[in-house]
């Protein structure tokens, strides 16, 4: 199986109960092609959100979206790296994903480089790495922080010299 993710974009918004409502409605024709909803990610405001499926190949989730009369977003196959120690959850902390994106190819471990080097910067901000999703043609990651607030997400990302599309607070709906 291949990790997919469907990143899509909502005017107006949607609520937690909207995406439900998908899954329900959306469900069987994911089964019918081999897709397995792992969760959604849905922007504190509603407009964004990030699936995560385990799937045959992306192909699958597209055909399963059309069928389903969704229109898809981008999709793309990836693999999902854990933090080595998941942090404890702080109930005072939000869930803070970093979209990430470059024109050529990168390797994970020159990015996970940066990242190290800026370590300092995160503890400073109370910054909690959880988890990255990384794109199997090497130009795209969404990373999983948990943080105080996405501000203070932003300042340890530029502080640490970290490349940033996007940084949006979420709530996990699914059983990620």
């Amino acid at each position: 199986m291949t990790e997919v993710f469907l990143e899509r974009d909502f005017d107006p918004g949607l609520t937690a109960e909207d995406v439900w409502d998908m899954v329900r409605e959306t469900g069987h024709c994911f089964q019918m092609h081999g897709a397995l909803w792992h969760g959604s990610l849905l922007a504190a405001d509603g407009r964004h959100m990030l699936c995560h499926f385990s799937s045959p190949d992306a192909e699958s989730v597209r055909i399963a979206l059309r069928q389903s009369g969704t229109q898809p977003g981008p999709v793309w196959a990836g693999t999902v790296h854990e933090a080595p120690k998941l942090p404890e959850a702080d109930p005072g902390y939000s869930n803070v994903a970093v979209t990430r994106s470059w024109t050529e190819p990168v390797q994970l471990a020159d990015i996970q480089a940066i990242e190290n080097a800026g370590a300092w910067c995160l503890d400073a901000h109370g910054v909690q790495f959880v988890r990255t999703f990384f794109a199997a043609d090497r130009r795209r990651m969404v990373c999983l922080y948990r943080a105080p607030d996405a501000e203070s997400v932003r300042l340890a990302q530029v502080q640490a010299g970290m490349p940033v599309e996007h940084i949006w607070t979420f709530r996990p709906l699914g059983p990620l």
